[in-house]
């Protein structure tokens, strides 16, 4: 009896040929493993698809809500953006996959595990890091990194062998989707000067076609976590498809990044995150009202730690539980709702309450009711600015009661 590997099958071009190719280059028995993070696709067409072309078992497992829950959430918590624009969609999935994968794996006796990644991505760091720290003993293969076709040579070779797949020559663009966002690469993309056609688009409408008045919506949020729009208590999964929907038909939420890849080398990604663009946003604001100036100053830098743990694949580690540690301690009072002003593809904080606010309106307001001890601030002046006075009377060019400081040439 062959040995049997489990492949990470999305039902696309790479894994759809994989299943073919691994059998005649390896001789495992191919079972084909989907996992759904709410990828929006025919489960029971790929499952039967897998099967059509060779694998001998094909499984399909639902974890949208483990994905939202203990993945998601936990990096809207942490503010999680890669290089200030990607909401880290796709990267988030990988860890999630790598671990239903190792489980399959293990309860069907399989020695390997196989993924679809290409030798040039971020995601075959994802897979393998994480399949190796929960276990190493399993081998694994990446028969995109190793076959060396290119994707025209790809296609032919599932034709070839009659493998239906959802690609062709002309309209040669990867997506992958998530809950969390669409990510879309290839074809005309692969050049930086060329814009987004209107046809990568899914999930958000182009400005010129959305409604010509502005839409709001209300997130309420507990401990950090999303838990209604508009005053209605949702699920994860439920919430994050209700306000992709509403945040899509305003445009909101189309992102052109040139990223740094982990590998070293410029890409050009196309996403779409309407949820995580106004999710983060109101999760940002609601922070602004009840953590500290340094609370927040800190959790900034744990914020791009974070996203950059999930981008280079390193979710099972100490150093994300160490991280998540502190960021779950931020969010004991973030509590409240969010208002949000949804207009021609932009995304606007209007209004935002919490019972643990640090807002004062006593001592914000200029009006009647002002609370702010003005006659205390010379006081505090005095003190603070005392170590810039001391500096300047010991190190700085004094003559009389004037500062001489001598600036180059040509400075204002």
């Amino acid at each position: 009896m062959a040995d049997k590997i489990v492949l990470a099958y999305s039902g696309g071009l790479d894994t759809s040929v994989a299943i073919k190719w691994i059998k005649e280059k390896y001789g495992y028995d191919v079972i084909a493993f989907t996992i759904d993070v709410g990828n929006e696709r025919d489960f029971t067409a790929i499952r039967e698809k897998a099967l059509k072309v060779g694998a001998i078992k094909a499984l399909v497992k639902d974890a949208k809500q483990v994905f939202a829950d203990y993945y998601i959430f936990p990096a809207l918590q942490a503010n999680a953006v890669y290089e200030g624009q990607y909401p880290l969609a796709t990267a988030l999935s990988r860890p999630l996959m790598a671990k239903l994968l190792v489980d399959v794996a293990l309860e069907e006796g399989a020695s390997a595990v196989a993924h679809g990644c290409t030798g040039k991505g971020n995601d075959q760091v994802r897979f393998e890091v994480g399949i190796n720290a929960l276990a190493p003993h399993l081998k694994v293969i990446a028969p995109a990194r190793v076959w060396g076709m290119t994707r025209e040579q790809t296609i032919k070779y599932a034709q070839k062998h009659d493998i239906p797949v959802p690609i062709t020559v002309s309209s040669p663009y990867s997506i992958d989707v998530c809950l969390w966002g669409r990510s879309i690469e290839c074809g005309v993309l692969e050049d930086p000067w060329n814009e987004p056609p209107e046809e990568v688009f899914a999930w958000t409408k182009s400005p010129g076609e959305t409604p010509n008045k502005p839409g709001y919506v209300e997130i309420g949020f507990e401990k950090g976590i999303p838990v209604s729009v508009d005053g209605q208590e949702m699920d994860s999964v439920s919430l994050i498809g209700k306000v992709s929907a509403l945040a899509g038909e305003h445009g909101v939420g189309r992102i052109d990044h040139v990223e740094n890849r982990l590998v070293g080398i410029k890409s050009r990604e196309i996403y779409e995150a309407p949820a995580a663009t106004v999710l983060l946003q109101a999760h940002q604001a609601l922070e602004a009202m009840t953590l500290s100036r340094m609370q927040m100053r800190f959790k900034d830098l744990v914020a791009q730690q974070y996203a950059d743990l999930i981008y280079n694949g390193l979710w099972f580690t100490a150093f994300h539980q160490d991280l998540d540690a502190y960021v779950q301690s931020t969010q004991r009072f973030v509590s409240g709702t969010v208002r949000l002003k949804l207009f021609k593809g932009t995304c606007r904080v209007v209004g935002r309450k919490s019972p643990f606010s640090l807002y004062n309106y006593g001592l914000a307001t200029y009006d009647k009711g002002d609370q702010f001890d003005q006659s205390a601030s010379p006081g505090f002046i005095h003190i603070w600015g005392l170590p810039v006075r001391v500096q300047a009377q010991a190190q700085l060019n004094v003559q009389g009661d004037t500062l001489d400081i001598k600036l180059p040439e040509g400075g204002g």
